[in-house]
């Protein structure tokens, strides 16, 4: 019994449609598709909602209708949404926009040479340290920084430790 309210109001609906509405529902879901794919602040998605309300709201011939329209709406929205968050969990979506592989330095990939060879090293400061500067080790000029301590161009300097690119160095008392 409760179906044939609903088929009712469904029909009085579409009966009533124009083609302005229609062209403003239309556009207001291609708007959403766009704010999906493209990158944005989000004017493309809420043009897109605010033109698909505006078209519930010219189409309504009352209150009923306009609620009907708009929970027929929100629930086409979830069922989309779950379809294509199903499908990028499992489905051709996660084969194409999820990266399944990893460059795992196991597998001989460095996001950075490996300068741990360096570690101990003594060198000169070529530059003022405050706190980084370029020194210079064994003939080689490297990029340091100190701890925060400032330190003068010709001091004698040391290499305490290395973060990734980062060559950390203190003075060295003589």
């Amino acid at each position: 019994m409760g179906f044939l309210p609903i088929t009712l109001v469904l029909a009085g609906i579409i009966e009533g449609i124009s083609t302005f509405q229609i062209i403003l529902f239309v556009v207001g879901i291609v708007l959403l598709i766009v704010e999906m794919f493209i990158p944005g602040f989000g004017i493309a998605g809420g043009s897109g909602v605010v033109l698909l309300v505006i078209a519930i709201v010219l189409t309504a011939k009352n209150v009923t209708q306009a609620v009907v329209m708009i929970l027929i709406l929100l629930a086409l929205v979830a069922f989309v949404l779950f379809v294509i968050l199903r499908s990028a969990k499992k489905g051709k979506l996660s084969k194409t926009l999820i990266l399944n592989s990893a460059a795992r330095s196991a597998e001989g990939y460095r996001t950075t040479a490996d300068r741990s060879d360096l570690l101990g090293s003594a060198g000169v400061a070529l530059t003022v340290l405050r706190p980084a500067g370029v020194g210079e080790f064994a003939g080689r000029r490297l990029d340091v920084v100190t701890e925060g301590i400032f330190i003068d161009k010709g001091t004698p300097i040391k290499i305490i430790r290395i973060e990734g690119r980062r060559i950390v160095v203190e003075s060295v008392e003589e």
